[in-house]
């Protein structure tokens, strides 16, 4: 058996439609069989809401008096793209404030529209024979502008890995916060109500088929950015008009020390049109795996620790290593079954007909890395290979006299098997001395959770560790960590040229 978009039409136009959600989808074959199935469901509505970064919006202000081309664009002090005409942007949703940094950015000023506030405009321009104003500040509200479409250019990841971290600091990712030595593990996705998991295939998911966006009624524009459907990591480009759109499905966020993105309701209805239908929307977060990657290594190629399943990750722990670790969701699971819901709802009283993908979308692509023409600068190329060090049986005393010598501020410490356990430097010297006690030996005061890098550590990342711990040298080790040269903040300028560009 099996049943046409246009027969499904005919039910939901007259009323009789039968639409289930995709979490109601299991039970019912397993109840009906998928014959059974088959004959009872005409449409299975999904849905998911989580942080989508990669969204924002096309608006058009309409043309001021005098004219202006608009070549700078701010809305709430976030930077707006001014390269397309003269009044037209494109505000991205995890662009910053200029003055409030990280704790506002364009997805607020994307709620901040939907919800009815008036956002202040601010432009300038170069001027010119046909655009001669220079400046412009005013206010608008969402009903002031011509045209507000949500344009994103990647929406509804197929599944998302979970995140731990195995280093020794907290991260601060688009994972949430990482604690230390795998205490916690982040993961985002609807499991069994994600749309693309109950399509995987791509067969009813393509160009042109209705989805609901943030509360209004959109579509699919086609495959989004980083689609690599043949890994299991399909993504959506979408599209709605933001004047049909609401806070209840759509919000502003913040990412701990990493910055805005925006929360976005996306739900996409299924035609139940065959038994493939029917196998692929009875999916069950059990049966929905994904990888545990290790943010802890500051890499594009993550190492994966581990694989689960949603069932595993919403039951609120998992095993790792023979531990128990506790997991939180990043995604929000009422809200998804909302976004499932309303489409539901909209099916049933006849506001949403289906269709079939104009195009389709590939189904075999994968997804490849940048393309890099000048080398990555490592910690090797600019590190001091001279390295003074002292060992931590020694007196301070003789730690004070090498540091006096002013060859360096860090002393790495090593053990008599000249491996590094630890550093001193001035300031350490300087405390033991104002409070002398018992405090005689180098492992009195030394620090023992000792930063490091390695040669091969890209340069970036070496800095990064810098800044993050405030400090101004690392210990360069080697496998069996032996220290085998230093690298100071200062050294970092020898990356530049006088003109000020890197070599």
């Amino acid at each position: 058996m099996e049943k046409s978009i246009d027969e499904i039409n005919r039910r939901i136009r007259d009323g009789s439609a039968r639409v289930v959600t995709a979490d109601e989808m299991p039970d019912i074959v397993s109840e009906l069989g998928e014959e059974g199935a088959l004959q009872e469901v005409d449409v299975v509505t999904t849905g998911t809401f989580g942080a989508m970064c990669s969204s924002g919006a096309f608006l058009n202000f309409g043309h001021a008096e005098p004219p202006i081309k608009m070549e700078r664009i701010w809305l709430n002090d976030v930077e707006a793209y001014g390269g397309i005409a003269a009044v037209d942007t494109y505000i991205g949703a995890t662009n910053k404030s200029v003055t409030r940094m990280e704790s506002y950015g364009g997805a607020h000023v994307i709620e901040d529209f939907i919800s009815g506030k008036s956002i202040e405009l601010r432009a300038q321009s170069s001027g010119s024979d046909c655009y001669p104003r220079r400046s412009i500040t005013t206010e608008l509200r969402l009903e002031d502008l011509n045209q507000a479409i949500m344009v994103n250019p990647r929406n509804a990841y197929q599944r998302y890995d979970a995140a731990v971290n195995t280093s020794e600091d907290t991260l601060y990712t688009y994972m949430g916060t990482l604690l230390p030595h795998n205490a916690n593990v982040t993961f985002s996705g609807a499991g069994t109500l994600n749309p693309i998991c109950n399509d995987p295939n791509l067969r009813l998911i393509g160009s042109g088929v209705p989805i609901l966006l943030g509360g209004a009624q959109g579509m699919v524009i086609g495959e989004g950015t980083q689609h690599s459907s043949a890994g299991s990591f399909a993504t959506l480009m979408t599209t709605a008009d933001m004047t049909e759109m609401n806070t209840d499905f759509l919000r502003a966020a913040i990412m701990y020390r990493y910055g805005p993105t925006l929360y976005l309701g996306v739900g996409i209805p299924l035609p139940v049109l065959d038994i493939e239908t029917v196998r692929r929307t009875a999916v069950r977060d059990s049966d929905i795996m994904i990888s545990i990657k290790d943010f802890g290594v500051p890499s594009r190629s993550r190492p994966v620790i581990g694989q689960v399943s949603y069932a595993d990750l919403k039951s609120g722990t998992i095993e790792l290593n023979n531990e128990e670790i506790t997991t939180s969701s990043l995604s929000s699971f009422r809200r998804a079954k909302m976004v499932a819901n309303t489409l539901k709802r909209w099916i049933e009283e006849g506001q949403m007909t289906l269709c079939l993908p104009t195009r389709f979308i590939d189904t075999s692509k994968q997804a490849k890395p940048m393309r890099e023409t000048r080398k990555v600068v490592l910690v090797q190329e600019i590190m001091q290979r001279k390295v003074v060090t002292i060992k931590e049986g020694q007196e301070i005393t003789e730690a004070a006299r090498k540091l006096l010598k002013g060859e360096t501020n860090h002393l790495p410490v090593l053990n008599e098997q000249g491996r590094l356990t630890g550093v001193i430097t001035t300031f350490d010297i300087a405390k033991a001395v104002a409070r002398p006690e018992r405090k005689v030996k180098v492992q009195d005061i030394m620090t023992r959770n000792v930063i490091t890098t390695q040669a091969d550590e890209p340069i970036d990342i070496a800095a990064q560790k810098l800044e993050h711990h405030r400090i101004s040298a690392l210990p360069v080790v080697d496998a069996q960590n032996q220290c085998i040269a230093i690298l100071h903040a200062s050294d970092l300028g020898k990356l530049f040229k006088p003109g000020g560009g890197r070599p």
